[in-house]
């Protein structure tokens, strides 16, 4: 009886397609993201690649063995057309938090870029189990290549100097430092919207004047991870029922064909007669069971583990998306400050001006003047003190507002060309995705198919005496 899962698969094969092969001199053709966009559409939101980074992580080893200080490190590699690039297969070697200072980073110096996130540390899959056994290191070897390969795909994170160094640096920790005190562009200075009362921007504002465009695509991206959501949970429900690991379940499928399979080699120990067939029959149900086991971890496991991955990309995009209505929500609540500041000043100069009726600008102006008149601060002098310091205080609002503006408007027009970037990216994931889960799939019916044919000569041959 069989109770070894290599042996069951000697006549099957797992491996997957060997890699493409590519040529220096022709542009890549891998799916949206690594073809060359040389050609102008006319779209000015058409995302343009200026050439090709195929990225690879592989090669988990463990550092400083034996120590306190023991870590993974990874071997990172490309293949590249691009320009900013000194060789066209840069390579080095990074540990966990290199990625996270990477990708910390990018963030920061591309606020509108969709940047994808990292595997979580705090899954229960990273909490469980020993961090340097192989298990472990293959899933986040093959998480950190996922994350590599979305910023290739990017046409502006592709073509970064952080991310050349990080391939290409051979002294990494220095760069690191020097990237920190000297970030690239010119550092924001506080902004007069960081300094307004958080009375008048508050978490609860929203945006008066919402885009339709921006509302399509926010619409969008709740489908989609909706879509996820409910597909991952239904197969960890079938993961779960097939092999979840805990035969006294009662909804491990691939113990219940283990299960069989000693009851019906049992069997045969009875019926002297058809012994031998039963014992082949048991032998086909322990090599089903071992199929099931292994599409589980070869299969199932790696389609979660994706749709998981593919839900944290969508929610940096949403990070995005939500930054950018943050952009005009500073930009509306700072000329409705403006609005408000103007109106003051001017029912000041129509009281200095002499002009009665001028005071009856509302409820709120009057009750104002009675308060400074109790205060004794009602005079004119007074008024022309304040005049001068909201004419100073409009100015500053005006060259905020105008620049708010501008900011507004350039996001937004950037986050139209990231939301078609995002989208390139996530079709051609579903593709691989899906394309990998069928495959599996095929493999899997195909081998299981083989079993049971081997399993029905011998079966017909048992002589039925009637």
């Amino acid at each position: 009886m069989l109770g070894d899962d290599d042996d069951v698969f000697d006549s099957v094969t797992w491996e997957s397609p060997s890699a493409p092969v590519y040529n220096d001199h022709e542009p890549v053709s891998l799916g949206p993201g690594f073809r060359q966009s040389t050609a102008d559409s006319g779209d000015p939101h058409e995302p343009k690649w200026e050439g090709y980074l195929v990225t690879e992580v592989k090669d988990p080893v463990k550092e400083l063995p034996e120590t306190k200080d023991a870590y993974v490190s990874y071997l990172v590699s490309a293949k590249t057309n691009l320009p900013i690039f000194s060789t066209s297969n840069p390579s080095s070697r990074r540990r966990f938090q290199d990625f996270v200072f990477l990708r910390d980073n990018l963030v920061r110096d591309f606020p509108a870029c969709v940047v994808p996130a990292l595997p979580d540390k705090h899954r229960l899959e990273y909490l469980t189990g020993d961090r340097f056994s192989p298990e472990f290191m293959e899933r986040r070897r093959l998480d950190l290549h996922r994350f590599l390969e979305r910023i290739s795909r990017h046409p502006t994170l592709q073509r970064s100097t952080l991310l050349r160094a990080f391939f290409e640096s051979t002294e990494w920790h220095v760069y690191m430092h020097q990237h920190i005190a000297h970030p690239p562009g010119s550092e924001p200075s506080p902004s007069l919207i960081d300094n307004i009362s958080d009375t008048l921007l508050n978490a609860f504002s929203r945006v008066k004047k919402p885009d339709e465009r921006f509302l399509d695509m926010r619409e969008g991206v709740d489908k989609f991870e909706d879509g996820l959501t409910h597909t991952e949970r239904l197969y960890t429900r079938i993961r779960n029922r097939t092999s979840d690991g805990n035969p006294e379940s009662g909804e491990d499928l691939t113990a219940d064909y283990h299960d069989l399979a000693v009851a019906v080699q049992g069997l045969g120990f009875l019926e002297s007669g058809i012994t031998d067939p039963l014992n082949h029959f048991s032998n086909t149900l322990l090599e089903f069971s071992a199929l099931l086991r292994h599409k589980t971890h070869t299969t199932t496991d790696p389609l979660l583990n994706h749709i998981h991955s593919l839900l944290t990309y969508s929610h940096a995009n949403r990070a995005v998306l939500k930054l950018r209505d943050q952009k005009q929500l500073d930009f509306e609540e700072l000329s409705e400050y403006l609005s408000g500041v103007t109106a003051e000043r001017d029912r000041l100069a129509a009281v200095i001006s002499g002009h009665a009726g001028s005071t009856g600008l509302g409820i709120g102006a009057y009750l104002k003047d009675r308060v400074d008149a109790l205060r004794g601060t009602d005079d004119d002098r007074s008024r022309v003190e304040k005049m001068r310091k909201l004419d100073s205080k409009i100015k500053e609002l005006q060259d905020a507002v105008t620049t708010a503006h501008e900011t507004s408007d350039a996001f937004s027009e950037e986050t139209l060309r990231e939301q078609l970037v995002f989208q390139h990216a996530k079709d051609a994931e579903m593709k691989d995705m899906l394309g990998n889960f069928a495959e599996g799939q095929i493999e899997f019916y195909k081998a299981a198919m083989e079993e049971w044919d081997r399993i029905i000569p011998i079966i017909q041959r048992i002589r039925v005496d009637i």
